[in-house]
């Protein structure tokens, strides 16, 4: 039977249990195995024996944001087990703690010989990746040492440093060579008649370039007090609906996702902030549409977390030419990495401009800002970077010189840079892929949508009644170029994209929803696109696909090309909601409810296309990201376009 693994996250930390919360140090798979912070690995082993043998497992680590589990060692019914462990496990920001009981079921004293091998590699989240890549680190090395209560180890490579220290309550008898590099901590239980011992491990990582170390928790069940408050904090004054028990069920589980999903940066003059990471495991860190994105869904229930991603983003926001990182003055990050390889170059995602959409979403959250909290403070902070990012719409990004906004495919990078960045998401209905320089149609209704909102900020904040007329009539002049050149009227539907010579990306797809959510198409075509959206070759009954069913593009399987988002579709319902089809937005919202009723009330990332019809489960996508923010604040987002009945 194959060991499950089991995700324990908090704010920049995560970490990847088996069944019987060890960690085995797998390279690679699915989902990376060790404790993370800040992209590294900072525990790649750590594995409990008793008495020299694994111990067979009881009752295996349930989902949940502490891992327990109840182990034996084996044996048979000739021979019932000696003494029972309880083991329970959590994380906190920078640290993994875990909480060992030893139980004897035995009348006489017994000795137990418990030893844990522990290790930490240090190993960069890139490196885990299944992509056959590989990265050279001239010069590192690794370091043991022996602590009174403990072990440390250690990495550098030129100035890069790494810390992770294993301590114990009470101090191990002895910390022993595997020559594997680990160390076994051992220690001989003495236990009375059916008495108990208890060990408490720490684990504390200090990855280089962190911020102030944060103090470990004593325990698990410490750890898991932290974490119900700082949910119950995030839930506070969030109205979830009464008329609609399994919306609010969604809506309750988003949000306490969001309270764990939250990662430390800072803002322009240095604050310390705390804002949406877009998902574990492997995106546990800052991507600036997501973050976006989340922070939009969530406007009405936790402004706060607007105000934390736009200053964070200003302060991210690129000011010169950056050939590897694809920056450009004005543009908004897409993606901020803390690893070793990023830090070295060996990845370009240090600071990672890759994206045609992050700039005027953060413009939209601005406006969109200001308009629900009245809050002009922050608008007024912010003129600099939103002047320079539709500076960068205007300029680099191909508003002026094009007539929308434009992206080409970085070799170092990502093939595509709106939403739907993998490989091939881009195509014509045949599933050829467009070459040369794309004009993707979601980005340019949210550029419209950017450059109306900045229009009423210049106007009504920073009262600049020419700036104000200028992005207006920008806007306006968009909205009529768009229609004419990327209206399908064979279909009555958007086009996916324009390539580079303005020919039509015909495939129908999702993204034309987006376009109601922006409110860039007059209301006929609007509501064409809206019911299109509906039909059974897109709407699966859990979501409108990514891709309609029944074109050569369409895969149930694919990431992009006819899977179902959450977010895209809480998108396209805000757009049907904004467009007067109440009754296509409510069909829409009951399916994504379904889906995460189906699975605890947590929507994944992305879901396989299968029909509803011929699969009454939602089948999972198999490599969709266990918690991702889009996805957790999707069900606020269908609470603002649908309400709780």
């Amino acid at each position: 039977m194959t060991d499950r693994q089991h995700l324990l996250v908090r704010g920049g930390t995560f970490a990847t249990v088996g069944d019987g919360g060890d960690i085995s140090g797998v390279r690679g798979g699915g989902s990376p195995d060790g404790l993370f912070v800040r992209d590294a690995r900072h525990l790649s082993r750590w594995q409990l024996t008793v008495d020299g043998a694994v111990p067979e497992t009881l009752t295996p680590v349930a989902d949940g944001d502490t891992a327990r589990c109840v182990l034996v060692p084996r044996g048979g019914r000739q021979e019932p087990p000696a003494y029972t462990l309880f083991r329970e496990q959590a994380v906190a920001d920078g640290a993994f703690v875990e909480s060992l009981r030893v139980t004897s079921n035995r009348p006489v004293p017994t000795t137990v010989r418990i030893a844990v091998t522990a290790d930490a590699d240090f190993t960069d989240q890139f490196e885990l990746r299944s992509d056959h890549r590989t990265y050279t680190k001239i010069g590192a090395v690794r370091s043991r040492e022996v602590l009174d209560d403990g072990v440390e180890f250690g990495y550098r490579r030129g100035e890069w440093r790494s810390r992770t220290t294993v301590t114990s309550e009470p101090a191990p008898d002895g910390v022993e060579e595997t020559g594997t590099g680990a160390r076994r901590l051992v220690w001989a239980l003495d236990l009375e008649p059916h008495g108990s011992a208890e060990l408490a491990l720490r684990v504390a990582a200090r990855p280089h370039g962190a911020p102030r170390t944060r103090e470990v928790p004593s325990s698990p069940a410490a750890a898991t007090e932290q974490l119900l408050a700082l949910e119950g904090e995030f839930a506070e004054g969030v109205p979830f609906p009464t008329g609609w028990p399994e919306l609010a069920a969604a809506c309750a589980r988003g949000i306490g996702d969001l309270a764990v999903l939250q990662v430390p940066a800072t803002g322009p003059d240095g604050e310390e902030l705390r804002v949406p990471a877009a998902g574990v495991p492997w995106f546990l860190t800052l991507l600036g549409r997501d973050a976006l994105l989340t922070s939009l869904f969530a406007l009405p229930y936790r402004p706060d977390l607007a105000a934390a991603t736009l200053p964070a983003l200003a302060a991210t926001q690129a000011t010169e030419i950056g050939l590897d990182s694809v920056a450009q003055p004005g543009k908004i990050v897409h993606e901020v990495r803390h690893g070793e390889l990023a830090h070295f170059g060996q990845v370009p995602y240090g600071r990672y401009y890759g994206s045609v959409d992050a700039t005027p979403l953060f413009l939209v959250l601005l406006g969109a800002y200001v308009e629900q909290t009245g809050d002009v403070s922050l608008a007024r902070r912010l003129e600099p970077h939103a002047r320079a990012a539709i500076g960068w719409m205007l300029d680099h990004g191909g508003l002026t010189s094009r007539g929308y906004l434009v992206y080409r495919a970085d070799q170092g990078g990502l093939a595509n840079q709106n939403w739907k960045d993998s490989p091939g998401a881009i195509c014509s209905a045949d599933g050829s892929r467009p070459t040369g320089p794309v004009m993707a149609a979601g980005a340019q209704g949210y550029a419209y949508d950017a450059l109306r909102r900045t229009g009423h900020l210049a106007r009504t904040v920073w009262e600049d009644e020419v700036y104000a007329a200028l992005l207006e009539q920008a806007a306006a002049d968009l909205r009529d170029r768009f229609q004419r050149d990327f209206w399908m009227e064979e279909h009555g539907f958007a086009a996916l994209a324009l390539d580079g010579e303005g020919n039509h990306v015909d495939a129908l797809a999702s993204d034309a929803g987006h376009l109601l959510w922006s409110g860039l198409l007059d209301k006929e075509y609007g509501e064409s696109v809206g019911r299109r959206l509906l039909e059974p070759d897109f709407f699966s009954g859990w979501g409108v696909r990514t891709v309609a069913s029944g074109q050569a593009a369409f895969h149930p399987l694919s990431y992009h090309r006819g899977s179902v988002w959450p977010h895209d579709n809480a998108l396209v319902a805000l757009g049907l909601a904004r467009y007067g089809l109440h009754d296509e937005a409510r069909t829409v919202a009951r399916g994504l409810v379904d889906a995460a009723t189906a699975t605890g009330h947590r929507l994944p990332e992305v879901l396989a296309g299968y029909g509803r019809g011929t699969h009454p489960e939602p089948v999972p996508y198999p490599h969709a990201c266990v918690r991702e923010a889009r996805a957790a604040a999707a069900p606020l987002a269908l609470l603002t376009a649908v309400g709780g009945a």
